[in-house]
């Protein structure tokens, strides 16, 4: 393979973890061709998009060749899908093909979705399709565009084959890059075997990879976890205050690293309500929007216990004992950490510079009652934000007509104007700033749905293209993207359904 594709691979997850995956290599396919080829993100690996677009690149990109210094694997882990234990997941259509370090000295995995059978595929084919694959893509840029961790997509890569689903379907692969790809599932899968040895060394590698200033740490475990607990209270305060609904936050889907990870039948809130659920997979609405932050709670205590052997190292009742109080007490800081990370971006979007602690209760109140608001007139979340910025600006017609009763958002303005003028700040300068932190683009449902439709039934990734261009500026309100600002209708809306893409 030529120099100019040289990832310069060092796989420290195969080296240190034997026996958390099983070798693998992608299956060949017959007409690999380029969809989407994240150019910035290559630049960021080291990599010179110029040769991965070209034939040599897009073979290697759909696993036709694998590329110097990588190690294909499967990575091995367990998971609690909705609340049930399942001792043994896996891998079952990726491949981690290795870890580049990136131009900020930052390790990085590499790795493939859809590249066919693995040991843990369990009847599965390993197949992905297009639409699926571009909808990660989609997801993922526009995650990081709006400063949420995030893996990300660096190529989509038809395969000219066939996937069969509920109905025929293109097939694709997707590169995946991720700060790790280490989960809750992947401590789960070592503790519920009972296998201390190689729990220590997981444990271990995920203290050096993503916290390397607690390797001497005192109760250095303990401090992992509690790294984690703060990484995930500040990812659910993200998540939550753009609308995000992840939709499947199965303990294999999240991420030690604390970055988004599985864009399967994700979705974007539009009309406010915490209960709101697009996936078709989750029945019950337990990964309902609203529950988001209690679930992640739910992962967090899974991980505990799966690092309990290794924050009690005495075996003895009172040692157990102890562990468990500590543990806990970690995970009893997170509504706490949670909610302090969500109320710093509600006064962010607010427009409110001063985080007072005398203001913290009037605060979290104008915020509720906000929320209230909008649920109550049913108006749509990203939008409400982005006007709220234009009322900063003078101007809160915009904003009244998103309301079924313009009156009623009167009693409220008038509270939170007063909050407004308790801080020396302009109104042009409060606006701008509400305007930097109030996306005016997100990945609305029917505006991806359509990109996606003309990229796997009509070949056609103009529509793609234009999105992903608005998704990667969601704070700029132009007149060229303002289509990608508009919600969908209603009855668009109430019956519309996402799938986990398998």
């Amino acid at each position: 393979m030529s120099a100019s594709l040289d990832f310069r691979f060092d796989n420290s997850y195969a080296r240190d973890l034997e026996g958390l995956y099983a070798r693998c290599q992608p299956d060949t396919v017959t007409a690999p061709r380029l969809l989407f080829l994240n150019r910035p993100l290559a630049d960021e690996l080291g990599l010179d998009a110029v040769p991965l677009a070209g034939e040599e690149g897009v073979a290697m990109l759909a696993g036709n060749a694998v590329p110097a210094g990588a190690e294909p694997l499967a990575q091995a882990y367990a998971g609690h899908q909705f609340g049930h234990f399942s001792p043994q997941l896996g891998d079952g259509r990726a491949l981690l093909l290795g870890e580049v370090i990136d131009a900020r000295g930052h390790r990085r995995d590499i790795a493939f979705k859809g590249s066919g059978r693995t040991p843990f595929s369990r009847g599965g084919d390993g197949k992905a399709a297009v639409g699926p694959m571009l909808r990660e893509a989609l997801m993922g840029e526009a995650m990081h565009a709006l400063g949420i961790p995030s893996t990300r997509a660096l190529a989509v890569v038809a395969t000219g084959e066939s996937v069969y689903r509920e109905r025929v379907l293109p097939g694709a692969v997707l590169t995946r890059v991720a700060a790790s790809h280490l989960r809750v599932g992947t401590f789960e899968f070592l503790s519920s075997r009972g296998d201390g040895k190689a729990l220590r060394r997981l444990a271990d590698y995920a203290i050096a990879r993503h916290d390397p200033d607690l390797r001497d740490a005192p109760e250095r475990d303990l401090a992992l976890l509690r790294r984690v607990v703060a990484r995930q209270a500040e990812l659910m305060a993200q998540w939550m205050n753009v609308g995000f609904i992840h939709g499947v936050m199965n303990t294999d889907n999240m991420a030690i690293s604390g970055e988004t990870i599985d864009y399967g039948p994700c979705a974007f809130l539009e009309a406010y309500d915490p209960d709101t659920v697009f996936s078709s997979i989750d029945e019950r609405g337990r990964y309902a929007y609203g529950n988001q932050p209690a679930i992640a709670r739910w992962n967090l205590a899974r991980l505990a216990e799966a690092l309990l052997p290794l924050i009690v190292a005495d075996p003895s009742e009172a040692a157990v004992r102890e562990g468990v109080a500590q543990a806990t007490e970690v995970l009893d800081d997170f509504p706490a950490q949670y909610e302090a990370a969500l109320l710093r971006g509600q006064r962010a979007k607010l427009g409110l510079q001063l985080a007072r602690p005398e203001d913290e209760t009037g605060d979290r109140a104008l915020v509720q009652d906000w929320l209230d608001l909008l649920r109550r007139q049913q108006v749509d979340f990203t939008l409400a934000w982005r006007r709220l910025a234009d009322a900063a600006d003078g101007d809160p017609s915009g904003l009244q007509a998103l309301m079924s009763e313009p009156d009623a958002l009167t009693d409220w303005l008038v509270r939170w104007q007063a909050r407004c003028a308790s801080e020396p700040v302009s109104a042009a300068e409060r606006a701008d700033a509400m305007r930097r932190v109030n996306p005016f683009v997100i990945p609305r449902n029917h505006q991806v749905e359509a990109a996606l439709t003309a990229a796997f039934e009509r070949d056609d990734l103009e529509p793609f293209d234009r999105l992903l261009a608005a998704l990667a500026r969601p704070f700029d309100e132009t007149p060229d993207n303002a289509v990608f600002g508009q919600p969908a209708p209603a009855q668009v809306t109430a019956c519309y359904r996402t799938f986990c893409g398998t």
